[in-house]
């Protein structure tokens, strides 16, 4: 059993913090939210009056925060946890952050004496919640390692990237390519329904043809086609739309960094944006397909 301090209790955080639980290991919680302490307490963890209480005699901290100014505030300065941790203690952020952010956190946590870890995830609520989430790891190999039992227990499948940093390169990556498959997928859906075709027919038919995509698999955008996903729950739940254009964003400044045309991640991008600015950034990143199927025939 390990003693773990967990920093951020949102849609992502508090399923993960449960998991841990069920896991057989400590865990101790801290969010601005009292409600979302107190569920967890509910579910067996210690809850903190503060931060620095939070970290007090704890071998592993783990951080789901928005972005990377929360991480930064959490971790670094004066007034940061890392001046705090003892020798050795291991932190795991799995936030979605730029990498920038993660190698600045790394660099000061191993002044510190602090093992560091940036571990996106990718999964969503969903895999939260189930414990089938993927870690996506940037660190030394010796703390990718070590952070392996703890991961296992949120996670199902765990990969190390590279050096700090690498977690957050390879999520971004991911993500982009998800929002252009997803904008792939609506647009197909919506261009065979005008044509009289069911969506859902058309959906198996690519499915088992070469536009069979995670999106169309396992994550259909489509109304009532598949149970069990958003799209069939009015398009609550699920990722936010301004979580994606969030996670757009650091794709396209790194790669305006790197000098890296991404034109379909660019299209995409514009396309979520746009999407945000009608109203639906609170609604799953799959509720696009309403941007392709035309406001007349939205749910």
């Amino acid at each position: 059993m390990t003693t773990i301090a967990f920093i951020g209790l949102g849609n992502m955080g508090a399923p993960m913090a449960r998991n841990l639980l069920k896991a057989g290991h400590s865990v101790k919680v801290f969010d601005l939210s009292d409600t979302a302490m107190a569920e967890l307490v509910d579910a067996g963890a210690q809850s903190a009056e503060s931060l620095r209480d939070l970290v007090r005699d704890t071998e592993v901290v783990i951080s789901m925060l928005p972005a990377g100014k929360h991480v930064e505030q959490v971790y670094l300065g004066e007034t940061g946890l890392l001046a705090d941790l003892t020798d050795g203690t291991l932190v795991i952020d799995c936030s979605t952050i730029a990498p920038e952010t993660a190698r600045r956190v790394a660099a000061e946590a191993i002044q510190q004496g602090v093992v560091f870890l940036d571990a996106p995830v990718s999964g969503g609520v969903g895999g939260a919640k189930a414990g089938t989430l993927t870690f996506i790891c940037g660190g030394e190999v010796d703390a990718f390692d070590r952070a392996g039992p703890v991961l296992s227990g949120m996670g199902k499948n765990i990969f190390h990237a590279g050096p700090h940093g690498s977690g957050q390169v390879a999520k971004i990556c991911n993500n982009m390519l998800l929002a252009i498959l997803m904008n792939g997928t609506c647009e197909a859906l919506a261009l065979g329904e005008k044509n009289g075709l069911d969506p859902a027919v058309l959906s198996e038919i690519m499915r088992q043809s070469s536009g069979g995509n995670w999106a169309l698999n396992v994550y259909n955008p489509w109304p009532n086609v598949m149970e069990g996903v958003p799209a069939s729950n009015d398009y609550k739940g699920g990722f936010l739309v301004d979580l994606m254009n969030k996670d757009l964003g650091l794709a396209f400044d790194n790669a305006d960094r790197n000098k890296a045309p991404i034109p379909m991640g660019a299209l995409a991008r514009n396309m979520f944006l746009l999407h945000a600015q009608q109203g639906n950034g609170q609604l799953d990143f799959s509720s696009i397909q309403r941007l392709y199927r035309g406001p007349e025939k939205a749910e």
